[in-house]
């Protein structure tokens, strides 16, 4: 397409942007969350065994499918919205295997939920069932994943502990001191109104770090009662980095979701499909309005219009997922990044897709990235979804208690649907208690129940 094309494709002149702007947003995006191609099959490959290539072949199947999505939700959607195998999800297929669920078995629940959430997208249920949202659960969203967002950053960059303290060696960490100056050279850039600081703060960290390492500087190794998280590097090489052609037969992988259903027990089945389909179906709300609100696109309701159409960005990527042999995709918060860049059209997703297609030819290579480098635009991008907080109306109980609960177990659990279902939860109660039972919505009431029974299947269950 040549660039008037795309132009006109996009609509770029009405939404604000343009061809420059997009691709700058695309590469941000990608920056900030190109880390799922290294950790995705790590994870993964703690479950999956399918030989000496688990690791490489995990990462291609990572990429695929997030190309998958990235497409529909680029070319369908139109909106600038990376996607990829979910955190927090892979490490819930983990947990799924190591209760005595046989891989092949989880990745057919993540194929079946998958195929429920198109079902579901296609009729709309997804979509309003979203728009259902209390609308003080819908303002604290964005906020709760900014702080959420800081601390994962934080701790990645060692700046924190996984206790949410003070590094109580910040000052001897060469990897948290390096963090501490990207992180400030980036708002310094920002301040400064240079396009591009997100991007120039993370390259500028890594450089910063080959600097450091090259002068003999080692990183700081804490004992586990630092609780740091994150690995101890500066500026890993690559010389010892190989990479055949079997990395890329990814046979072993693809289909085998079908072997998982023989002999399958179906309880404990629907068990793992219930929780997948739950986590994701509430991350994915929270994300997609999230972003929206960052990006300007949201109704006067608070709501993403035509929100059918990202929502079948990943209901498609989790069902090619599950078939190439990864876990469940959904939309990445890392997104708002690109979002902050200025980023507002289905192009800046078609970079991304681009970029992940590119890294197929130098998977290995991403590990030379100092693997804290890219934290830095999470804590940028922290501050700017703080931004709705001003929204809420602190005066009245009714929106104060859920959106303070949503916010505040976000980041506290570590895990974006907890927080959502916290403030489903309190919303009828409050609002019923308070005499103000006209303003609930009997599918209030009926969300609210369907976090009661996940969070008692959820742990009941697996307690």
């Amino acid at each position: 397409m040549t660039p008037n094309l795309i132009t006109d494709y996009f609509d770029l002149e009405a939404r604000g942007t343009d061809l420059p702007t997009e691709l700058l947003a695309g590469l941000t995006t990608f920056l900030t969350m190109s880390y799922i191609i290294v950790v995705n099959p790590v994870i993964l490959s703690e479950a999956i065994d399918v030989g000496p290539n688990t690791v490489e072949l995990l990462a291609v199947v990572t990429i695929l499918s997030s190309i998958a999505a990235m497409l529909v939700m680029g070319l369908y959607a139109d909106l600038p919205f990376g996607l990829a195998p979910g955190m927090g999800l892979n490490a819930y297929f983990v947990v799924v295997t190591g209760l005595g669920v046989d891989w092949r078995t989880a990745l057919a629940a993540v194929f079946i939920e998958g195929v429920l959430f198109l079902l579901l997208t296609v009729v709309g249920a997804r979509e309003f069932v979203i728009t259902l949202l209390p609308e003080p659960v819908k303002l604290s969203v964005s906020a709760g994943i900014g702080i959420f967002l800081a601390i994962l950053g934080l701790e990645q960059m060692r700046i924190i502990t996984a206790t949410t303290s003070l590094n109580p060696s910040i000052a001897l960490d060469p990897v948290a001191v390096l963090a501490t100056v990207g992180i400030l050279f980036t708002f310094a850039l920002w301040a400064r109104g240079i396009r591009g600081a997100i991007v120039i703060g993370i390259t500028t960290t890594g450089v910063l770090a080959y600097v450091v390492s090259a002068l003999g500087v080692q990183p700081l190794i804490l004992d586990e009662g630092a609780g740091v998280i994150g690995a101890p590097v500066l500026a890993p090489g690559v010389s010892e980095i190989t990479y055949g052609a079997a990395a890329y037969d990814i046979t072993p992988l693809v289909g085998a979701f079908l072997e998982g259903f023989q002999n399958v027990e179906a309880f404990t089945f629907a068990l793992v499909v219930f929780t997948f389909f739950f986590v994701d179906f509430f991350d994915t709300a929270g994300t997609l309005t999230g972003l929206g609100q960052a990006a300007g696109l949201t109704d006067e309701s608070g709501n993403l219009p035509e929100m059918d159409k990202p929502l079948l960005a990943d209901a498609v990527g989790t069902t090619v997922g599950g078939i190439l042999g990864t876990s469940t995709v959904t939309t990445y918060i890392e997104s708002s990044a690109g979002v902050s860049e200025g980023g507002r059209t289905g192009l800046t997703a078609l970079v991304v897709a681009a970029l992940f297609l590119c890294s197929l030819a130098v998977v290995p290579l991403l590990s030379a990235i100092p693997p804290f480098a890219p934290y830095v635009a999470l804590v940028v991008v922290a501050v700017l979804m703080l931004q709705n907080i001003t929204e809420i109306d602190w005066d009245d109980v009714v929106h104060a208690a859920p959106a303070g609960l949503t916010i505040m177990i976000m980041p506290l659990t570590g895990n974006i649907s907890y927080g959502i279902a916290a403030g489903l939860l309190s919303y009828p109660i409050v609002a019923t208690a308070a005499g103000r039972g006209d303003e609930v919505h009997p599918a209030h009431w009926a969300l609210a129940l369907a976090c009661i029974a996940y969070f008692w299947v959820r742990f009941g269950t697996f307690a």
